[in-house]
């Protein structure tokens, strides 16, 4: 009975070790051409380490390959997630020696071109992200630089023959897709919950699509006995912030272009400014509480506010798909008579590319921009913006928003920072400004790291700027963010649609339109949304507010559960176009047009007839000396 079992388990063993083999397959057919298949194994080769007639990478070279900077220290990082993923869809088999097998797998997914093989499981590589930096204790694992030699005796003794490397796309990397690593590898092994009740969160869609296009389903059953459990597990925060820097970094990289143009900036005043953004994005997860990151906010916080904040791995894998050692024009001149699919990424030309911000604000950097990417598309960002009105050098009034901004006829980003104002207001200007408001019954917003009181927030408008009078502008496609000393979005609901109001009391964001004053003649208070900001007409304070109990024009935070609000004295005020030269062009031309109309308007002459005219001019009211009351009713 006893070795009926054991026959069982080794059966099981090849079966899973055979799917990872034939999925690598799959995935050299379906996802990548000819040619970027033949770029990959020629990287490869070139750089692989030969232990027994075994070929793999090793941290350093695969760090060396990136342009890893080292400044940043996100190394060991990035080398354990991908093997963790060299794994797949076996997590129990991870970590994984860097085979090329177990290399295309990587690069398959943090490249999402799995998604021409999988149908299934698009939005599930966060999961498989979060399993390759989480760990069950507080100790890093330690990845190997050299394999263990038992494991190369099993991937060797697994193998059913040798294969001529240069017949196959992948046929050297037989038997050795993931490697037999023993689980007792502290990093992935995680135990089993006590209780079961949150069990149908730890199936992988992703790895279910894998296995569902082999026919395989059952086996991934007998894995998933053996596979960690996600609810214990944690990412510890120090390896999380320096991933955070690094994907800062890299949120602009374009198709194959080196981060070593990047990595060139990071001087220490660049580091320190990339770790406070960091630390804002992790004070979202709220890192106060526990010593780690556990998957319920991770999953939760990321698609509401970072959608794509792993974005930048996607052009820094590409990487792998082009050599330099073969000339391509060789090839097109060899194979001009068969038409072949052209690799989806181009090298970068030489010439130097436009700046990826014309020039930096008060408040907008680019780690700050970087920041922004992670939640609005970066192609929409990046080489994109363009300064409509920045109120250090255009001076803080609604008329001078109106003269830069209301021209631009694509959406914009606004950004405002401050300072926090003090619970009892101190001088004229606040208690004037206090005095507007309703009475403050929330507390204030969590301070993060910041030990200054500096608070930044924001919002994307997608309609062109206008004086708002009994309605707000704005569509469900609007977004209003906080980015220090807490990262978070809050994104439009359809319950109210007060979305933008600009009038002559000032900006508001989710606030409704102002009342007309009361018959008494007194002011009433400035209404105030369920999550909103508001700047006043002076453009020297305002208040951001979110009531838990929501209905509003913005949805309610994700990760905080509970009423804040914070007043500030606004230090700068920007607002930034999102568009290129086209939409340059068309603020251009209505800037001319009202030019040419002003000017007309001052230039209209009087008739031949002018008594008439100026009779004319008397019952519009314009000229004479009547005392007309316009109407009043007093």
């Amino acid at each position: 009975m006893g070795q009926g079992h054991s026959d069982e388990q080794v059966a099981r063993n090849v079966s899973t070790e055979h799917l990872s083999h034939e999925l690598a397959l799959r995935f050299a057919k379906k996802c990548f051409t000819p040619l970027e298949i033949t770029h990959f194994k020629d990287i490869f080769r070139s750089l692989a380490e030969d232990q027994d007639g075994i070929h793999y990478w090793k941290e350093e070279t695969f760090c060396r390959f990136l342009v890893i900077p080292d400044a940043l220290g996100p190394g060991p990082m990035i080398y354990q997630m991908a093997t963790y993923l060299g794994a797949f869809p076996f997590p129990s088999l991870a970590p994984s020696i860097l085979t090329i097998e177990a290399m295309l797998k990587v690069v398959v997914i943090m490249t999402e071109r799995y998604r021409t093989v999988l149908k299934r499981g698009g939005a599930d590589r966060n999961k498989l992200f979060f399993r390759s930096l989480a760990v069950y204790d507080r100790r890093m694992s330690s990845v190997y630089e050299k394999p263990p030699q038992d494991v190369l005796d099993s991937v060797r003794d697994q193998e059913s023959g040798k294969v001529d490397t240069s017949d196959a796309v992948l046929e050297e990397a037989r038997s050795q897709a993931a490697g037999d690593e023993p689980r007792s590898v502290r990093g992935f092994s995680i135990d089993k919950p006590a209780n079961e009740e949150d069990e149908e969160e730890d199936d992988d869609e992703l790895a279910l699509a894998a296995l569902e296009s082999l026919d395989a389903i059952e086996v991934f059953k007998y894995d998933q006995r053996a596979d960690t459990k996600i609810h214990h597990a944690q990412i510890p925060v120090d390896n999380f912030r320096r991933l955070l820097m690094l994907l800062l970094v890299i949120a602009p990289l374009d198709a194959q272009e080196s981060l070593s143009r990047h990595a060139e900036r990071l001087i220490p005043k660049r580091i320190e400014s990339l770790r406070e953004v960091a630390d804002s994005i992790l004070w979202s997860f709220t890192p106060e509480k526990n010593a780690g990151i556990f998957y319920q906010s991770f999953n939760k916080i990321i698609p509401a506010s970072l959608p794509y904040m792993f974005d930048g791995l996607n052009p820094l894998f590409e990487h792998f798909l082009f050599s330099k050692n073969i000339d391509l024009s060789k090839r097109k001149r060899s194979s001009t008579s068969t038409p072949m699919t052209s690799p989806t990424v181009p090298q970068v030309p030489d010439v130097p590319l436009e700046p990826l911000l014309p020039r930096e604000g008060d408040v907008l950097n680019l780690d700050i921009l970087s920041q922004i990417s992670f939640f609005i598309k970066g192609n929409s960002l990046f080489r994109r913006l363009r300064p409509l009105y920045l109120g250090a050098d255009a001076g803080f009034s609604l008329g001078s928003i109106e003269q830069k901004v209301f021209n631009w006829r694509a959406p914009s980003i606004l950004l405002v920072s401050g300072t926090h104002l003090s619970s009892a207001p101190e001088g004229h200007r606040e208690r004037s400004f206090a005095d507007t408001l309703p009475p403050k019954r929330f507390p204030d917003g969590a301070s993060g790291n910041s030990t200054r009181g500096r608070v930044i927030f924001g919002a994307y408008v997608d309609v062109p700027w206008k004086h708002t009078y009994k309605e707000a502008i704005g569509s469900s496609e609007m977004l209003l963010f906080q980015l220090s000393p807490l990262h978070e979005v809050f994104r439009a609901s359809t319950l109210s649609r007060d979305y933008l109001t600009f009038t002559k009391t000032g900006i508001g964001l989710g606030c409704p339109p102002p009342r007309p004053k009361n018959v008494s003649g007194m002011s009433s208070h400035t209404a105030l949304g369920p999550v909103s900001l508001m700047l006043d007409s002076s453009l020297e304070f305002g208040v951001f507010t979110h009531d838990c109990t929501g209905g509003g024009s913005f949805h309610t935070s994700q990760s905080r559960k509970g009423d804040w609000q914070d007043r500030f004295e606004i230090e700068s005020l920007e607002i930034w176009g999102c568009g290129g030269d086209e939409e340059a062009e068309r603020q251009k031309a209505a800037w001319a047009f009202e030019e040419r109309e002003a000017e007309a308007r001052r230039s209209v002459k009087l008739g031949k007839d002018i008594e008439a005219d100026r009779a004319l001019l008397e019952m519009a009211g314009l000229v004479g000396g009547h005392n007309a009351s316009g109407g009043s009713m007093g």
